[in-house]
């Protein structure tokens, strides 16, 4: 069959071009006319592309029959940019605070101008942190299973400037300055709060690794399968791991009452919301059985 791609831009110099492809409309896949269209143009690979038809987008797996495409017809070409993996995207983000903590932490003279002793609150907040950003890197090496393969390149640099400022950069130098340091009052927490805020942190890394391991177990490696999530937190919300990582960094806004932390508590809380609702929509919308009685991050709330 013969199947025309024209580009979304006008400006497009390379197309539109017609290809041939070997085949009825329901013998070919969306990802047959990927890397036919990769192999006339290497720089557009199949994460590269967006082809829709409509504005309806093409997913693979799917043949161009499932769209009612004939022999014939076109779709349109979008050029997405350069891509980066998923996998590799979450590392550059949480290796950010992981140099940027340390840093600080372990040359004050560089960033506070003298050297001083650390008082036992920051000293656990920075365990706490580097912990915390630990647990994400062996998550996203070891656990994680993406079912969009990569982002643009272009996004790297705002999601990473969540993580490398507000909980790196920012975080940081307010919470290990000496104005926080061993002898000074600001400084000062009381046993209760710090082992409070130690067991409600472990507590909550804890949930959240063990939600992380049920979504994964949800998909086969190298598919995009979804199921619905049941089990510990599941019960109650659709996103339980945002959920228990808001608890995480509700121990560290507790334990440092730096106005840093809280800023960060908030931005961070805000968007994990704006995406649980996202994908509880998604839930509800993708599964008729879905539990009706289920919250999307806050159990009984919302």
């Amino acid at each position: 069959m013969k199947l025309v791609i024209a580009p979304r831009s006008p400006k497009s110099r390379k197309f539109p071009i017609t290809l041939d492809l070997a085949g009825s409309p329901a013998d070919v896949k969306v990802e047959t006319v990927q890397a036919a269209i990769a192999k006339k143009f290497p720089q557009f690979y199949p994460d590269r592309q967006r082809l829709t038809v409509e504005k309806v987008g093409l997913e693979t797996g799917k043949s161009l029959a499932d769209y009612g495409i004939k022999d014939g017809d076109s779709v349109t070409f979008k050029d997405l940019g350069p891509q980066l993996s998923w996998r590799t995207v979450f590392l550059v983000e949480y290796g950010g605070p992981l140099v940027i903590h340390p840093l600080i932490y372990y040359l004050p003279s560089l960033f506070y101008g003298k050297t001083f002793e650390h008082s036992s609150m920051q000293f656990v907040t920075f365990v706490m942190v580097m912990l915390h950003f630990l647990k994400r890197e062996y998550e996203t090496v070891f656990v994680h299973r993406f079912s969009h393969g990569t982002m643009p390149l272009r996004n790297l640099f705002k999601n990473s400037a969540h993580y490398h400022l507000l909980s790196g950069l920012n975080l940081a130098y307010w919470v290990y300055g000496p104005w926080n340091a061993a002898g000074v009052t600001l400084g000062e927490r009381s046993e209760t709060l710090v082992y409070g805020c130690i067991a409600l942190f472990i507590f909550a890394e804890l949930s959240n690794f063990h939600t992380h391991i049920t979504l994964r177990d949800l998909r086969p490696p190298g598919t995009r399968i979804r199921k619905i999530p049941r089990g510990y937190g599941f019960d109650l919300v659709s996103c339980p791991n945002y959920f228990f990582e808001t608890l995480a960094w509700l121990a560290v806004s507790v334990l440092t009452q730096s106005w840093a932390a809280h800023l960060f508590f908030v931005v961070a809380v805000g968007q994990m919301y704006v995406w649980a609702i996202k994908k509880h929509k998604g839930y509800r919308k993708e599964f008729s059985d879905y539990p009706r009685g289920r919250k999307a991050m806050f159990p009984l709330v919302a």
